[in-house]
């Protein structure tokens, strides 16, 4: 007997005993084929009729029994086979629907006015996209800005996992004094001692922002950079910024946050520290290489033009020189393919255990609608502008470039992207937020 005429009256008999629900079986899309195409046969050789399938249909799944001929238990099975298939092919047409709509939610997202371009990719459960529009073609690299601290977040907590370091270290015991003493004073007094690790990822070090804060001179870098002012920054002349400005509270007052890079330039540098290697090549051994990311990579070289360049409103902003000194708060260069498979790899125990993943989750605000976790971030839009729970919250990162990651529990949806606009950030919210209504409307 013909294989697939053997695995039908297989399932039939194993159906009629009770020993396989066929309602509960998969098969690959090919031998789903092959089992129509035979069941037809069936059909026309009067094996079956398609009375006895319209029967088996009409009764609501509760056809069989031991009383039924093998020929009718069949004919169920083969009823089964015919819903598969046309199942299977109603899931890939509205794949191709979702793909659509997706796509139309980028297209509109560039309107030439605030976005020149975007790329966006997502994946939620089977189902993954990837989409662009405007002047950044699918695969470009660009900047991730911000995004990069959850890679050194990754690498933080792949050392403490192998027992190189804990959370809750301060950071006098991995770093020179020079580096840290005097970096934290408040009201004329100094805790730069008292900081830990911990602090630094959760942003509750109470450190000001080398890079968004004011500076002696009544501007932040960032507000020199957008005004045309591109320049270069060492780690040292970052910490001495630091150290030039109040402390805003103490290191781990309660249900206090306050957004820093210098925590994550200082945690560049304790990743450096420990393994002896520099930020770059420590990106590239733990997290690039063994995830196959062919298009990420630490910015180091001014002359580079791989990446788009930004936008600062309606003009191209190009700052390569500040785009060499953010290092590990911010200096990462990669596309949506590759940053689909980190995100998806960070939260899902490839880079380090998942159960770290309940634990960075100590929320404390930093600006609405952002609560900052232990190296991730949470975005939950307020009650007001979401009073139906329509939209999921996420967990991740962003990034001032436009770029973002981030990852739907709820929905097990993960979507990464930019917009590419220093000066409307939020508009990379606005889109994810349409790209996840657009997967949930169709789930």
């Amino acid at each position: 007997m013909p294989r697939h005429a053997s695995l039908l009256t297989f399932l039939a008999a194993s159906r009629l005993y009770g020993f396989v629900h066929t309602e509960n079986l998969e098969f690959p899309i090919s031998l789903q084929m092959q089992l129509s195409s035979k069941c037809r046969s069936f059909i026309r050789e009067g094996m079956i009729t398609f009375a006895e399938m319209s029967f088996t249909m009409e009764s609501n799944g509760l056809w069989i029994s031991r009383q039924h001929p093998l020929r009718l238990v069949l004919a169920s099975v083969c009823t089964f086979i015919f819903n598969l298939s046309h199942s299977q092919q109603i899931t890939s047409m509205e794949s191709s629907q979702l793909a659509a709509a997706l796509q139309t939610v980028i297209n509109k997202s560039v309107d030439g006015k605030k976005v020149y371009g975007a790329s966006f990719a997502l994946q939620n459960d089977s189902f993954s996209w990837a989409g662009s529009a405007g002047d950044i073609a699918t695969g470009q690299q660009y900047f991730i800005a911000s995004t990069t601290k959850l890679f050194t977040t990754a690498i933080i907590l792949q050392l403490r996992n192998e027992g190189k370091l804990n959370l809750k270290d301060r950071i006098s015991t991995y770093l020179d004094s020079s580096i840290w003493m005097g970096i934290h004073h408040l009201k004329g007094k100094e805790y730069s001692q008292e900081l830990t690790i911990q602090h630094l990822l959760a942003h509750t070090s109470g450190l000001p922002d080398y890079f968004q804060d004011k500076g002696k001179n009544g501007k932040s870098l960032e507000e020199e950079l957008v005004a045309g002012k591109d320049q270069y920054w060492s780690f040292e002349m970052a910490m001495e910024r630091t150290r030039n400005m109040e402390s805003l509270f103490i290191p781990g007052s309660k249900g206090k946050a306050h957004y820093s890079d210098a925590n994550f330039q200082l945690l560049g540098k304790i990743i450096e520290s420990i393994t002896g290697e520099d930020y770059a090549s420590n990106c590239k051994k733990r997290i690039i290489d063994p995830l196959g990311l062919q298009h990420t990579y630490l910015y180091d070289d001014a002359k580079d033009s791989l990446p788009k360049h930004l936008y600062y409103g309606t003009s191209p902003l190009p700052i390569p020189l500040a785009m060499t000194s953010f290092g590990a708060d911010g200096g990462m260069v990669s596309n949506s393919a590759d940053m689909l498979v980190f995100i998806q790899a960070f939260f899902k125990g490839t880079l380090f255990p998942e159960h770290y993943i309940s634990e960075l989750q100590e929320w404390n605000r930093i600006f609405s609608p952002m609560q900052s976790g232990v190296g991730i971030h949470l975005f939950k839009l307020p009650w007001l502008f979401n009073p139906t729970g329509a939209v999921p919250y996420f967990i991740g990162h962003s990034g001032l470039s436009g770029a973002l990651a981030y990852y739907s529990p709820k929905e097990n949806l993960f979507i990464v992207g930019t917009v590419n606009q220093v000066a409307h950030p939020d508009l990379s919210f606005r889109t994810m937020i349409k790209l996840a209504l657009e997967v949930k409307k169709r789930s």
